[in-house]
């Protein structure tokens, strides 16, 4: 009667892993930053490049403030303040002025090489800061990911009129390898700062912090040149503060304080096809061949990467 008694049964809860919920919360990050640099693309047509990379900044600061204050967050305290300001530094006020000038010759495509360096500067940020260690079978996979990345996004910008011709580099190139610095950096320090304050804790007090900084760069571009747009890329500013600058990152760092967040940010490899392809769907930029197989072997090698993450070798055991 014990034997065959219900109440033996063992029912394993069903509960995602830690991991995979890093995953997921990474996962709708990028996907809310795959039309950052579309955006940032169509913002540049009629707005001032400094206007949207700090303008931008300060809708989400508003945003930011008032959820803080909604729900009585407690203020940081001692060196978190020192942190948020690297935070700031690196996401608030470093990658979106950097990319919005770049964008301004640039096309969306050419851009999203800044998305392909990300994962693999944000993975080296993440170990040098947070001291995790991945398998070598880990980085083998990351650095082919990265070199298909960037392989694949430079393809598309091999338009000599349009980025200066594969493999050269010019001011825009110089422009965004500082943004992907600078955005590395801040993901590294953000992801671990997420962990004792929260994820979107975390970057909306990044975003009052660097208020002050960005109101005063909008009030200084208006003042040189009036914002004037149209509907569409008012629409493209719109997004870049709600979304871009608030509520994606509310979701990344949400993902990177779970972590792990060297695997984490692998995700991100899939940024790059996810911006060229709203770039020929929503800009008209040409999209060819190229893209269908850089896309699967960008996104394959991503998903090796996190399989390797998620699955390690066991250590020998007694031998």
């Amino acid at each position: 009667m014990k034997d065959n008694s219900s109440a033996t049964t063992i029912i394993r809860a069903v509960i995602p892993s830690r991991s995979i919920t890093g995953l997921w919360w990474g996962l709708l990050g990028v996907a809310a930053f795959s039309f950052t640099v579309p955006f940032t693309r169509v913002a540049v047509g009629g707005l001032s490049p400094l206007f949207i990379g700090s303008g931008r900044a300060v809708v989400a600061a508003i945003l930011a403030a008032s959820a803080l204050a909604l729900t009585r967050q407690r203020l940081p305290r001692g060196k978190q303040w020192a942190r948020l300001a690297v935070v700031a530094a690196g996401i608030v006020v470093g990658f979106p002025l950097l990319t919005s000038f770049a964008l301004t010759t640039a096309p969306a495509s050419h851009g999203a090489v800044v998305i392909a360096l990300l994962p693999a500067a944000t993975a080296t940020a993440a170990v040098l800061r947070g001291r995790e260690h991945p398998p070598a079978a880990f980085w083998l996979v990351t650095a082919v990911g990265a070199v298909a990345a960037i392989g694949f996004a430079l393809s598309q910008a091999g338009n000599p009129a349009q980025s200066g011709g594969f493999g050269q580099l010019n001011w825009a190139d110089v422009l965004l390898l500082g943004a992907v610095v600078s955005a590395a950096i801040g993901y590294a320090e953000g992801g671990l700062l997420a962990r004792e304050l929260g994820a979107w804790q975390t970057v909306s007090w990044a975003l009052v912090l660097a208020l002050p900084l960005m109101a005063g760069l909008t009030a200084l571009s208006v003042s040189q040149q009036p914002p004037s747009a149209s509907p569409v890329q008012w629409a493209a500013f719109a997004y870049l503060g709600v979304v871009s600058m608030f509520f994606g990152f509310v979701a990344w760092y949400r993902g990177l304080a779970v972590g792990p967040m060297a695997k984490v940010s692998q995700v991100q490899l899939i940024q790059p096809v996810l911006s060229i392809c709203w770039a020929g769907l929503l800009l008209g930029e040409s999209l060819g061949w190229t893209t269908i197989v850089g896309g699967l072997a960008v996104i394959a090698c991503a998903g090796i990467a996190v399989r390797v993450r998620l699955n390690p070798q066991p250590a020998d055991q007694g031998r």
